[in-house]
């Protein structure tokens, strides 16, 4: 097939909706940390796009969408781009440039770790997180991405749906950032200091972004401008809408209040849960995987932290985890053929069990990997560098004591300053 110039239009544009996400990401986080430590969860996000991006240059995007090996790995056939030109791979998007796929692909290799980077926020000293990205990049991400997408893959090849990422992006960072948790231990100030959001209008405008760019991030899953982008467009606004009452009716009843952090923390929720099924699934269906979604989301924010006692500062499990596993069963039971030939027909679509079997085999294989792997490379950084922070360095806050920056510098009038 030939270059199609509206679907290179629309991937283009979805692309840099994709890469808003970090930056959107970044602020969002920074809004839900202290101030003494806005700085250094902002950076991390931003470290992320520039340690990721030459990964995914260097070796990693043939790593993962490569020739097949052994139905768990891609070759090294497109080391440093080689091949990767303006004409259009036929595997993969066969109207756009093979170079724009990998720069569509590459987004969402960058913003996964930084999602990670929410677990332990305000305690991961910034040399362990850059060693982390680099690990955690090579060994988790890269392999997932060929597994669920790669041709030849092994849950491509079952028949594992994940339209956008709820298992390469969304569970797998849920359950890194769960993992990291436990193994780095909990804030000094947990249980001493209220842990609420320091600036709520950024947390807002993040979420804000996040979710203007999630448009990209889901529609461009369908790699060109046709009725499947269309129907990841609608679902996914419709899906983040649901998920924003169903969260903040849950917290009604439960503490007779809606919350601006609440209300956000359930859009996202929605978004991480219709990632995966978003072109594959009715605007119906999305009204209520969205809906549950900012339910089973609160539940795992507001009552399994509380039983089980880990301080994931950001929520990162209980939103993207839990959201991404919600969303990877419900798209075995709500997806329809008649929608998207390149799907099937879910529980509820006459397709019987076998898909939602399929899609919780995928749930459990995506748990077991990125838990196990987390765990030993989190192992391994620390044999090269303390994880956390010293008690001292988290009194102070990681913007000074990691970057020698603060994010508002409290500046001090005399007799040698101008106004």
């Amino acid at each position: 097939m030939t270059i199609n110039t509206g679907d290179v239009s629309f991937v283009v544009i979805c692309t840099l909706l994709v890469f808003l996400m970090t930056p959107g990401l970044a602020l969002f986080y920074g809004g839900m940390v202290r101030k003494r430590n806005v700085l250094s969860i902002m950076m991390q996000s931003f470290t992320a796009i520039g340690l990721v991006t030459v990964i995914w240059v260097v070796f990693g995007y043939s790593l993962a969408f490569g020739p097949d090996h052994g139905h768990l790995i891609g070759n090294l056939d497109w080391v440093g781009l080689k091949g990767v030109g303006l004409s259009p791979n036929l595997d993969y998007a066969p109207t756009i440039p093979h170079l724009l796929f990998f720069l569509f692909q590459l987004m969402f290799a960058i913003i996964t770790p930084a999602v990670i980077s929410g677990a332990t926020a305000e305690r991961l000293r910034f040399t362990a997180f850059i060693l982390f990205v680099l690990f955690w990049s090579t060994f988790v991400y890269i392999p997932l991405a060929h597994w669920v997408w790669g041709v030849g893959g092994w849950m491509r090849n079952l028949g594992v749906l994940d339209f956008a990422g709820g298992t390469v992006v969304e569970m797998a960072s849920g359950v890194s950032g769960l993992v990291a948790a436990f193994v780095i231990g909990k804030r000094i100030t947990v249980g001493y200091e209220w842990n609420i959001p320091h600036h709520m209008p950024n947390v807002l405008f993040g979420g804000g972004l996040l979710w203007f760019g999630w448009f990209g991030f889901n529609a461009g899953g369908a790699m060109g401008a046709n009725g499947v982008a269309v129907l990841a467009l609608a679902t996914t606004q419709i899906a983040g809408a649901t998920g924003m009452i169903g969260w903040s009716l849950l917290e009604w009843l439960h503490r007779r209040q809606i919350t601006a952090f609440g209300a956000v923390s359930g859009i996202i929720s929605a978004l991480v849960a219709i990632t995966p099924a978003a072109g594959y699934v009715s605007t119906g269906s999305s009204l209520l995987i969205g809906f549950i979604a900012g339910g089973v989301c609160y539940l795992g924010v507001s009552v399994l932290k509380a039983k089980l006692g880990y301080d994931d500062a950001l929520d990162v499990f209980g939103i993207h985890g839990i959201g991404g596993t919600w969303g990877t069963i419900a798209t075995g039971i709500f997806a329809d053929l008649s929608l998207n030939p390149q799907g099937k027909n879910g529980l509820i679509n006459g397709g019987g069990i076998e898909p939602v079997l399929i899609q919780l085999i995928a749930v459990a294989a995506t748990y077991l990997f990125t838990g196990i792997m987390t765990f030993v490379i989190l192992k391994g950084i620390a044999k090269l560098t303390p994880l956390k922070a010293t008690e001292d360095e988290q009194a102070n806050g990681l913007d000074l004591t990691q970057h020698r920056e603060k994010a508002y510098p409290d500046f001090e009038l005399s007799e040698n300053v101008f106004i």
